[in-house]
């Protein structure tokens, strides 16, 4: 969904509504060449690429290839402090009735099971660029037009440029760090994950972030996926910036992440997880460890567990997870040095709080959306 809308409609300059349509390519051949403005192809049967030239009235042109594409031509330029000019990029799912062939999507995030996603790129030096993953979702099946909310995932960006709205914190999500910002452009809003430092390429689950996003309030279960898209936000320069590969699949059924917090699991009922809290409380607090095991048949890069606390209970400090608290929600995501749980795999942190009353333990615990038995 990029995006005259960043640009010219905060600006005054585009009514909401009035986006140009895009010109819809056929299939592409090896090294098919896309100069039009909203140009686009298929390639192997699934993926749309597009050209999305929306910024600027300067010519960009890309070449399309079997896994992916790379520019050839930008000549366009953008001040660093506003929009940038395209969003050359390769999708699935559907963009402004442009849906690629045999999307599932749109999709209800509650029916899906997982979103595995993987991408390579190729940088260049002397240009100002961003590297995104764009996700988007909206609370109707939306096929056209601009939805309600986007998140982009951003693996490098070069010059001084910034994501839409400000700072707001950071997460652990699929074994890595990522600043949060968060904001609004003037027609949708945006929750942006930065990496602190290039990412060149990176298999992962896009519900991962989708979960995140969720558990910040900004969409909920109900919502539907309408696209997931990867490629480059130029603002000057950019020919030889590529997605030399990309793949992505919207997987439903399953365990979808839950739309109530998650059902207590009796001890020995098994599941994808298992959890052992151990604890030690005194009149006016306590210390708690924590063991989160892998009782899947495949790796888990990067867990969130959340669970409530009973009242009167407040985190003070931990270790060996990022652990915070909104009311009674406690949630624990990752350090750097333990994402990874492979099958039968634990990890364990533990956290210090204050106490005010009588002290009790927490009765369930959901890893990743997914309630967990304890152990």
């Amino acid at each position: 969904m990029k995006r005259p809308l960043r640009a010219l409609a905060a600006a005054g300059l585009l009514a909401v509504g009035s986006i140009v349509a895009v010109a819809f390519g056929g299939t592409a051949s090896a090294d098919t060449q896309i100069c039009e403005q909203y140009g686009s192809t298929v390639i192997g049967g699934r993926y749309v690429v597009q050209n999305n030239r929306w910024g600027t009235t300067a010519q960009q042109c890309i070449n399309v290839t079997g896994s992916g594409f790379n520019i050839t031509s930008q000549q366009g330029s953008a001040p660093t402090n506003g929009a940038p000019v395209s969003y050359p990029s390769i999708f699935v799912g559907c963009h402004y009735t442009n849906c690629s062939p045999g999307t599932n999507l749109p999709t209800q995030v509650k029916s899906i099971s997982s979103a595995p996603g993987s991408i390579s790129f190729n940088y260049v030096g002397g240009a100002i660029y961003d590297a995104a993953y764009d996700i988007w979702l909206d609370p109707s099946p939306k096929r056209d037009g601009v939805n309600a909310m986007e998140i982009m995932i951003w693996f490098n960006r070069q010059g001084s440029i910034q994501p839409i709205g400000s700072p707001v914190g950071n997460a652990n999500i699929a074994g890595r760090s990522w600043q949060v910002w968060r904001g609004n452009n003037g027609g949708n809003n945006v929750i942006s994950y930065v990496a602190p430092s290039a990412i060149q390429s990176m298999s992962f689950n896009v519900l991962d972030f989708i979960a995140d996003t969720r558990n910040r309030g900004a969409i909920t279960n109900d919502w539907y996926l309408t696209s997931i898209q990867a490629g480059f936000e130029p603002w000057q320069g950019g020919a030889g910036l590529a997605v030399t590969n990309f793949s992505q699949t919207v997987n439903t059924g399953g365990n979808p992440p839950p739309t109530t917090a998650p059902p207590t699991t009796p001890p020995g009922n098994g599941g994808g997880c298992a959890v052992k809290y151990t604890s030690n409380s005194w009149n006016n607090g306590f210390t708690a460890d924590v063991t989160v095991t892998n009782r899947g048949s495949s790796a888990i890069n990067g867990w969130t567990l959340t669970y409530n606390l009973p009242s009167g209970q407040q985190v003070t400090s931990s270790w060996n997870a990022s652990v915070t608290q909104s009311g009674s929600t406690v949630t624990a995501r990752n350090a750097s040095h333990n994402g990874t749980l492979s099958p039968g795999g634990s990890a364990t942190f533990g956290y210090q709080g204050s106490l005010n009353g009588t002290y009790s333990t927490p009765t369930s615990f959901s890893l990743n959306g997914v309630a967990c038995a304890r152990a």
